[in-house]
């Protein structure tokens, strides 16, 4: 029995053989127990992302504020999984904003 919360045959799978990568963009209050929470999301469903960027950015970068900037990528995800993380990231208090994107290739 696989821990994985879909089967590698239920994924979609490009031309090249590599699965599409999902991208979450966060922007919150920066805040020490935000990247926590955002992590658990994943961590709760034994995702471990392919990438994490997250930079702190001071009132001047336009928010008027400090916040963060966290960019996750995930693969072996399915779209309606990355919908549903997508929504829950955005019920995180100190979250402001959370867009998603899919990068297929091939």
């Amino acid at each position: 029995m696989s821990t994985s919360p879909l089967s590698d045959s239920s994924l979609p799978r490009t031309s090249a053989g590599r699965e599409p990568v999902f991208c979450f963009s966060v922007a919150a209050a920066a805040e020490p127990g935000v990247m926590p929470r955002v992590l658990e999301l994943f961590a709760k469903r034994n995702l471990v992302p392919l990438r994490w960027h997250s930079d702190r950015l001071d009132p001047a970068a336009g928010r008027g504020h400090e916040s963060l900037a966290i960019d996750i990528q995930v693969t072996a995800l399915a779209p309606e999984l990355g919908d549903y993380i997508a929504r829950c990231l955005r019920q995180i208090h100190g979250v402001e904003t959370v867009l998603t994107s899919e990068k297929r290739f091939g």
